[in-house]
């Protein structure tokens, strides 16, 4: 199996030893306690979860500009992103030196992690806009992600954390958020060996289907891990159950068995276009993906990043040797008039864009809405009732 990033063998940083989990419980209540933004959160859970392997907490702010400056951190090791843990005061923490850490996203704010702080510091405007500018490529406070990174406090606390829980994600998602270590677990147990993993926010499209079944065909993959974001998203985004039955159904009826494994994360939504893209394929080598679909403006939102750009960052400014995932490059797909199947747009030079079905997300939405379903060129009926029984529900 591929090795994760940065070492030989998975390194989560949840807590599984009964024992210990019992004790180190026991002292976080007793510890001084921040509770953290849903950002840092995510974070934390990732970190538990092995995803972020190798990564061992927090980051202080030296190795969140060198990440978001050049992918790389102080040590020389490879990260796409910040991953910092940023608070209004430290005032609750005083001089100690280990605290814990409270989730936001589930009501009493219970404990998720205990950190053994390294570092307190200030953050300053001008480092908030480089690794702004840096990491989502826009200052823009209408960017979803810039909007929600610069929520957070400017104070900065850094250091190793153990992780207690995943936070609402186990509760919330019991058969579809995995671990890294659960996801590579399980890729053995299938005995697969070629693993192509697909990212998405939203439910599948005949397109979407077509195209993790040309992954398949053309790499020669054992198996498909369809592996769904579970945090918080943008207003206006299908919910992750509703998101997560839609996409089960058509697992169910359109692929073969022991062919796709349908899976969750819990973090929430970064909206970083080519930056994220590298994030994705960084956590999805970590839970055994040998190759990773990229399409036309992944992880994009608005029109602040160029339909390819998700794709030739890779080539362009992650350094060499730093991932070992290949990425599969997709351009759009959609239903052909002409050929009557699913096929890649740069792959039908003969057609105008009259010979694609092709519907906006906002028609899309109009006919749910309406209790109409697409078209099958666009999506398979069981799953065009599923979104058609959420929006009629909003009404």
């Amino acid at each position: 199996m591929i090795k994760p990033v940065g070492s030989d063998t998975l390194q989560p940083l949840f807590v599984y030893d009964p024992d210990e989990h019992h004790t180190l419980s026991h002292e976080a209540e007793s510890l001084p306690s921040v509770v953290i933004s849903s950002q840092a959160a995510g974070n934390a859970v990732m970190m538990g979860a092995g995803y972020f392997n190798p990564l061992k907490g927090f980051m202080n702010v030296a190795d969140a500009m060198g990440a978001a400056e050049t992918m790389t951190l102080t040590d020389g090791s490879f990260f796409p992103v910040p991953v910092m843990c940023m608070i209004d005061s430290a005032a609750a923490i005083g001089t100690a030196k280990r605290i814990a850490l409270r989730d936001p996203n589930v009501e009493g704010n219970p404990v998720l992690a205990v950190m053994d702080i390294k570092a307190i510091e200030q953050v300053s405007e001008e480092q908030m806009r480089v690794m702004t500018e840096k990491v989502y490529r826009t200052t823009d406070p209408e960017h979803p992600g810039v909007a929600a990174f610069n929520s957070q406090g400017r104070t900065a606390i850094s250091g190793p954390i153990q992780v207690l829980n995943f936070s609402y994600f186990i509760t919330d998602f019991p058969d579809t958020f995995r671990t890294a270590v659960e996801i590579r677990n399980e890729i053995a147990e299938r005995g697969w060996k070629k693993i192509v993993a697909f990212q998405t926010r939203n439910p599948m499209h005949l397109a979407h289907e077509e195209l993790c079944h040309m992954a398949m065909d053309r790499l020669g993959c054992d198996g498909l891990v369809i592996h769904m974001l579970l945090g918080k998203l943008k207003p206006g985004d299908i919910p992750a159950p509703v998101r997560d039955a839609a996409i089960r159904k058509m697992v169910e009826l359109y692929f073969p068995p022991n062919s796709a494994m349908v899976t969750g994360y819990g973090f929430d939504m970064l909206y970083a276009g080519p930056r994220e893209a590298v994030l994705h394929a960084y956590f999805r080598q970590n839970m055994g993906a040998t190759h990773f679909i990229i399409g036309r403006d992944h992880a994009g939102v608005g029109d602040y990043y160029g339909a390819f750009d998700a794709q030739t960052i890779f080539d362009d400014e992650v350094p060499a040797g730093a991932l070992e995932i290949q990425v599969f490059k997709a351009d759009h797909t959609a239903w052909s008039k002409k050929l009557n199947k699913v096929v890649m747009m740069c792959e039908a030079p003969d057609h105008q864009k009259e010979d694609f079905v092709l519907l906006s997300g906002t028609k899309v939405r109009e006919m749910l809405g309406n209790g109409i379903a697409p078209p099958k060129e666009f999506s398979r009926p069981e799953v065009a009732q599923i979104l058609i029984n959420y929006y009629q529900s909003l009404n």
